[in-house]
């Protein structure tokens, strides 16, 4: 019996409605397990901060648990190498910074590609640099602190988080642009720092400010300048490096988020909508100038170049300052 044209639109608008009610479910298949979010710094530290930030965010908006992992040391490349060789289904991210991604790849031999093991999300924040001193310290400016490297060349202590992190790159690239020598005490990450910045074991540090702000609004570190062309809103008082007499000594830390390369596209457009979402959320915006920094605003594509410029940049600024690892 033939079906009658009334009886077959009626068919096909009902298949139209089960269509679309199996595509939403379709789309909610990805995560079907909790996250987690790698990183390559100890707790308490600025990239430590972001991350547990993002899993808060993340957690309601995926329905799963996003849990934060600290896997500090090897210049944070730890934490990613974990995630490179991690199965590919976007439930293991990894919130790196440009010590990982761009400059621990010129020190290390890895056992993994970072431009090509690594699938981009999206870029988080860009914190410029900070030369600390403690509040105790009789240094009080760029100028007095240069002057006592001069005058003692090879005895002043600078702190870092680790072998060819930002901070370590930042005080060689001063020491270039100064021609100075201090002796470079690496830690575990910038917390554990910050202590023997505080008693004065060690005089200073080239810190991120992500993690240096929480100590300098507490009155124990005294910012002596910026590492970045202009003055960072949180700090309008604190002269850049420019201003402060040296120039072309500027290093900003860079934050980005990634999953593993080989993730699904659905999975990874679903972190790239919920990253761009999340950095849109008037309180993270807040946060993230808190500690300051600027949010981050490029698209994947514009985030992938940054990061093949930067590997670039640093890997020039490397050899430059003649920078190797200990026992290599």
């Amino acid at each position: 019996m033939p079906i009658s044209p009334a009886r077959r639109l009626a068919l096909s608008l009902a298949g139209v409605g089960l269509l679309l009610a199996v595509l939403p479910a379709a789309a909610q298949t990805w995560p079907d397990k909790p996250l987690r979010i790698m990183v390559g710094a100890s707790p308490g530290g600025g990239t430590d901060i972001l991350a547990r930030m993002l899993a808060d965010k993340f957690a309601p908006q995926f329905k799963q648990t996003v849990v934060v992992e600290n896997r500090p040391g090897a210049s944070n490349t730890i934490a990613a190498d974990l995630t490179a060789h991690a199965a590919p289904d976007g439930t293991t991210l990894l919130l790196a910074t440009n010590t990982g991604q761009a400059i621990a790849p010129h020190l290390l031999k890895l056992k993994f590609d970072p431009l090509k093991d690594l699938q981009p999300i999206g870029l988080v924040a860009v914190m410029p640099n900070v030369l600390v001193v403690s509040a105790t310290s009789p240094y009080k400016s760029v100028k007095e602190l240069t002057a006592a490297m001069l005058d003692k060349p090879g005895q002043l202590k600078y702190a870092s988080s680790g072998i060819g992190s930002t901070q370590h790159i930042a005080g060689e690239a001063f020491s270039l642009t100064t021609g100075t020598k201090a002796i470079h005490v690496p830690y575990k990450g910038s917390s554990q720092a910050h202590i023997d910045i505080i008693s004065g074991e060690v005089t200073m540090m080239f810190d991120s400010t992500s993690s240096a702000m929480g100590q300098i609004r507490a009155g124990k570190f005294r910012p002596l300048a910026v590492m970045s062309e202009r003055r960072a809103a949180e700090l309008p008082e604190v002269p850049t490096m420019a201003e402060a007499g040296v120039k072309g000594a500027d290093v900003q830390t860079w934050y980005g988020l990634y999953a593993t390369a080989g993730t699904p596209k659905p999975a990874v457009d679903a972190l790239v909508a919920e990253l761009q979402r999340v950095l849109k959320l008037p309180d993270v915006q807040a946060r993230i100038r808190s500690l300051g920094g600027e949010v981050g605003a490029l698209s994947v594509d514009q985030f992938a170049e940054m990061n093949r410029q930067e590997f670039e940049r640093f890997r020039k600024l490397v050899k430059d300052a003649n920078i190797k690892m200990e026992g290599m």
